[in-house]
């Protein structure tokens, strides 16, 4: 009766704690200064909510808006770790995009999203971001699959931003996903692991006719996802400590992961990003490696 009544006590603190989780508020930490500003909140853009997070020690600093990759990776739960010496010199937008992280609605319907969406998403959530703070241009920086739609953002609207910057800058899908292969099954080779080595040539004509990514674990294994960070456990670590997500927002992470990632990667597969802007009339900065 005793080891009954101990696991029944246990599960109802299990459940009572998931249940805090599912509903904690959340918030990003405060920026000591007078003029200083660290927001995370819903704007409405577009005919959805998207949460957005704004922080800088001196709001009159030149605004950044970052554009977030995977398709469906927002990086709020985490990138306060990267920017704490950005945020003396800058004002960092970062935003979950639509049906991705926080903006991720559960009831609303997302079978039209495309990246012209996200575009579109980004220019207003801009218009609106330099009418709050008071300035006529932002510097636009995408990372991964953000590039994507930052570079087409300003391709549309170049007279918007001071300059695009592309952190890991997509250009021919397949093309990226065959030299990813190749450096990930030299590496298997040089450490002798069998193993992956049989799953990557099981998998190499897939690969190769762009039916099938790279395995991103295997690339993460060897080293040729991220430099110097270990990406998985900053999520798992935001996630668990950091006060801009819940539980529920973990959730929502999840769903938006699989959503954009699946109406998302077939259009890049299909459109690369070379074809679609081989001129931007701003000054333009990439940054590898």
């Amino acid at each position: 009766m005793n080891k009954k009544k101990k696991l029944k006590q246990a599960c109802i603190i299990i459940v009572f704690f998931l249940l805090i989780g599912l509903v904690f508020p959340t918030w990003t930490p405060d920026i000591k200064g007078a003029n200083s500003i660290s927001t995370l909140e819903q704007i409405e853009i577009n005919g959805t909510k998207l949460e957005v997070m704004i922080r800088g020690n001196d709001q009159t600093n030149p605004i950044i808006i970052f554009v977030h990759g995977g398709p469906g990776c927002s990086e709020i739960p985490y990138v306060r770790k990267y920017q704490d010496l950005l945020e003396k010199d800058f004002t960092i937008v970062h935003y979950d995009q639509r049906g991705s992280g926080k903006s991720y609605h559960f009831f609303e319907d997302y079978s039209k999203l495309t990246t012209d969406v996200h575009v579109q998403n980004l220019i207003e959530l801009t218009d609106s971001i330099k009418n709050r703070l008071g300035q006529e241009k932002v510097l636009l920086i995408g990372h991964s699959f953000g590039t994507y739609i930052a570079m087409k953002a300003a391709s549309k609207e170049p007279k918007a931003f001071s300059a695009y910057i592309g952190i890991g800058q997509v250009s021919d899908m397949i093309q990226s996903e065959i030299d990813s292969y190749n450096y990930t099954i030299n590496q298997a080779k040089l450490a002798g692991n069998t193993n992956d080595l049989k799953k990557l040539e099981g998998l190499k004509n897939r690969i190769f006719n762009g039916d099938e990514l790279t395995p991103r674990n295997l690339i993460r294994k060897y080293g040729g996802a991220a430099r110097q960070i270990n990406d998985n456990m900053d999520y798992f670590l935001g996630f668990l400590v950091n006060p801009e997500y819940n539980l529920l927002d973990v959730i929502r992470y999840m769903k938006g992961v699989s959503l954009s990632q699946n109406i998302l990667i077939p259009e890049e597969k299909k459109q690369n990003i070379t074809d679609l802007v081989n001129r931007l009339d701003l000054p333009v900065f990439f940054c590898h490696g």
